[in-house]
């Protein structure tokens, strides 16, 4: 179990971090278009679909990375209160009558939209320059399974506290730059001190 969940975590990193890089690509492609709009006279006609397709890949594909490090919006002012066996048994109902039927009707939804997109090979109805965008829907597949994974990964973390009541954590790899900074404070302090 803690193997999968290990092998879950390593999958969504590794797609989060690799589909994390069009944020460049896409501050490249915004600046470009500014720079043609405005300097050169000259707007391209399609910039703002391929920023949109990139931002859409981007959000999508960081779903299941996201879902590891528990960085979803979550409304726990009770939750946080509760032991890890109570948070994990609240989880693990919530996952099983929620999670999977959202991901599954997603991945069902995303495959026949997919299907359909590479049959005809889909472009944009929004540019002149007609941006294909069957690939864009084959993301919302992917991103499904990824997150069907992931999900497996913390049912099996809920499983896991409900045994113990201790968390298995995902290993960090992003700090926060306040974190970071908190933590060279404490060290020089220890450092410091008599």
């Amino acid at each position: 179990m803690i193997g999968f969940i290990k092998f879950a975590d390593s999958l969504s990193a590794w797609f989060g971090k690799a589909f994390a890089w069009l944020i460049i690509l896409m501050s490249v492609g915004t600046g470009y278009e500014v720079f043609v709009r405005y300097v050169l006279n000259s707007p391209t006609a399609w910039a703002l679909d391929v920023s949109f397709i990139m931002y859409g890949t981007l959000f999508m594909m960081g779903g299941a990375y996201t879902l590891s490090r528990g960085g979803h919006v979550r409304g726990d002012f009770l939750y946080r209160l509760w032991q890890p066996r109570t948070q994990a048994k609240v989880d693990f109902v919530l996952y099983i009558l929620f999670f999977f039927p959202g991901v599954t009707a997603l991945i069902l939804a995303g495959w026949k939209y997919a299907a359909r997109s590479w049959q005809y090979g889909e472009v944009s109805v929004n540019s002149p320059a007609g941006v294909p965008i069957y690939q864009f829907k084959t993301v919302i597949v992917a991103a499904g399974i990824l997150l069907f994974i992931q999900g497996l990964a913390q049912v099996c973390r809920c499983i896991h506290a409900m045994r113990t009541n201790v968390w298995l954590e995902a290993d960090e790899d992003v700090f926060e730059t306040e974190d970071l900074l908190m933590k060279q404070v404490n060290e020089a302090e220890k450092g410091h001190t008599p």
